[in-house]
């Protein structure tokens, strides 16, 4: 193997594990930001307040 497919080789190898890193990255802040929409749009949902007691006990499942 001659030297300079070496040295080709070793950039290709360290390009691949940044770009692998940088999408890694972009990954985890991806689903940090969706966790925090989804937590603000559940938090935004306005509790149920005075309902009857028998008011979501059962579901009817006769269609």
């Amino acid at each position: 193997m001659d030297v300079t497919n070496i040295a080709k080789l070793s950039t290709s190898m360290a390009e691949t594990g940044i770009r692998q890193e940088v999408g890694m990255t972009m990954l985890k802040r991806a689903m940090d930001i969706e966790a925090s929409s989804a937590a603000q749009m559940i938090a935004s949902i306005p509790q149920a307040q005075n309902l009857p007691a028998h008011l979501g006990n059962s579901i009817n499942t006769k269609a």
